[in-house]
């Protein structure tokens, strides 16, 4: 099956004029036996951030690189602006790179540096220190132009290679695990620096990481990539709240992924049986019908305590705590269910109590909130 994000037709909502980039059955393979990349149909809009998310050797850093003209298709084709660009050296594409270890030269200033794609496309004088000033203003470091690289704190090293690749005004960036050799403080701070830049510039963003929180914290759009195809291509609502398949399930964010059984459904909302016998409630993805063995996911804050009150739920079942940690807003409950099963709660603190190992726990959940997937 190939990825599951396709290209517009020009019929469509989504027609290609409203894309900047194009993927068109494109196929990438080191050894000429197997594909890194296979089947790749992806339209990015103009002015969005789309993040491609995955785990390593996932294909997500060849697409990239493919994007970027550092690594050519084995098959398939490349558009730009509506333009084939698969043969195009990186030079002639117009696109701004910001890589995770920075690259820039310790030699040059931090102005030198900014200045150095406008140098290798002819633009030099005045208008090349307008555009520097500009360009490192933007990244709030106006008055850093004379420093050295060295002289910079690792954030400060970030904004300089961003504005690198912003000062020849490109129509695309690529940026690969950029914010990877920051702390976790500062890492944050830059995903909400980098996504209020690309909204005010209206610039168009395409990136790359393996970390989940960053996907979700800063993209329009995530492709969630698994041995070399797209597995899901959605907004970050609807992938964490409604997964396609099990790997997006179990991908993205903390997930419960429990083995069941198929009892009877009807209007979208399903019965399944579980490990141990019960049947509880769920909602499956798509239009498809749902048979035999089946997968039902459901996250940690979506199950709640649910003790002796009644409730508008309509699963209600009952486990063994197996332990409990308190994690500062939340308690981390983990929960022996369903004839073996093991789950996890997040319970807010102002509704948590104390729970010893073996305690009986009484959960509920909403049918909403259990997806279920093919297993």
């Amino acid at each position: 099956m190939d990825s599951i994000a396709k290209t517009p037709s020009a019929g469509s909502p989504g027609a290609p004029d409203d894309f900047l980039v194009q993927f068109q059955d494109v196929k990438k393979s080191y050894d000429g036996a197997s594909f890194v990349v296979s089947g790749l149909n992806l339209a990015v809009r103009r002015g969005e951030f789309l993040t491609m998310l995955g785990p390593s050797g996932s294909g997500k850093t060849t697409t990239l690189m493919m994007l970027g003209g550092f690594e050519r298709p084995t098959l398939g084709r490349i558009l730009l602006d509506g333009k084939p660009v698969e043969r195009l050296p990186p030079e002639k594409r117009n696109i701004g790179f910001v890589f995770q270890n920075y690259a820039l030269f310790p030699h040059m200033t931090v102005a030198e540096n900014v200045a150095f794609p406008l140098r290798y496309r002819g633009i030099k004088g005045a208008d090349a220190a307008a555009r520097v000033r500009r360009a490192l203003e933007r990244v709030n470091l106006g008055a850093f132009g004379d420093r050295r690289p060295v002289q910079l704190s690792g954030g400060q090293q970030q904004r300089v290679a961003l504005a690198r690749a912003l000062v020849f005004e490109p129509s695309l960036v690529l940026m690969d695990e950029p914010l990877g050799a920051l702390d976790k403080q500062l890492r944050e701070h830059m995903q909400i620096e980098i996504k209020h830049l690309q909204v005010s510039l209206g610039i168009t963003m395409v990136y790359v990481t393996h970390d989940q929180s960053e996907a979700l914290t800063m993209s329009d759009r995530i492709a969630v990539f698994h041995d070399g195809r797209i597995q899901q291509l959605a907004d970050p609502e609807t992938l964490y709240t409604r997964p396609s398949n099990r790997f997006v399930a179990s991908f993205i964010g903390e997930n419960n992924t429990l083995p069941c059984t198929l009892v009877s459904q009807a209007d979208g909302e399903t019965a399944v049986r579980m490990p141990d016998g019960s049947v509880l409630k769920g909602m499956r993805e798509g239009t498809n019908r749902l048979a035999g063995d089946l997968t039902l996911s459901i996250r940690p804050e979506s199950l709640v305590l649910a003790g002796d009150r009644p409730m508008r739920h309509a699963n209600h079942f009952t486990g063994t705590a197996r332990d409990a940690f308190f994690l500062g807003d939340h308690l981390r409950l983990s929960v022996e269910a369903f004839g073996g099963q093991l789950l996890t709660a997040r319970i807010p603190v102002r509704e948590a109590r104390r729970f010893a190992p073996g305690d009986t726990v009484a959960l509920a959940c909403h049918a909403a909130d259990c997806r279920l997937l093919e297993a």
